[in-house]
């Protein structure tokens, strides 16, 4: 009880961290993880590939997609061959706005996990991804 207590507290602190960082450059956390995602891939990614990255529904994708085509910060055109499927890619908005939120983003990061040295960062993600996959989680 003790350990899971543990990790419902950590990831309410750290989600209100990375929810407060993303707040000071207008975004919410999801806005982020999407863009940080399509930016990382380098290339425009399929619906199904950025909901299952990002790890949400299909329909809360598109809700999501839309307000960030509303925002400018991405666009979606039908996959050629495949009128039920659509490439979202980043803007040069969109991609601006992520390159400049990356680093503090980064560095809020290392902030959290500043009470930990070297090893210990290393042997926590060690765990906690043997954790995940025990769950089913993809490696």
């Amino acid at each position: 009880m003790g350990t899971i207590g543990r990790v419902l507290r950590l990831s309410r602190l750290v989600s209100g961290r990375l929810k407060d960082h993303s707040a000071q450059h207008g975004m919410e956390t999801w806005e982020f993880d999407a863009l940080a995602t399509l930016r990382r891939s380098g290339e425009p990614l399929t619906a199904k590939a950025l909901a299952g990255t990002v790890m949400i529904g299909s329909v809360a994708l598109t809700n999501r997609v839309d307000r960030l085509v509303a925002r400018g910060l991405v666009s979606h055109d039908a996959v050629p061959g495949d009128r039920r499927s659509l490439h979202i890619a980043l803007t040069d908005e969109g991609r601006d706005l992520v390159d400049r939120v990356v680093v503090g983003h980064a560095r809020n990061q290392q902030d959290i996990l500043s009470g930990l040295d070297g090893d210990e960062r290393d042997d926590l993600a060690r765990i906690l991804r043997e954790l995940l996959v025990s769950l089913g989680d993809v490696p």
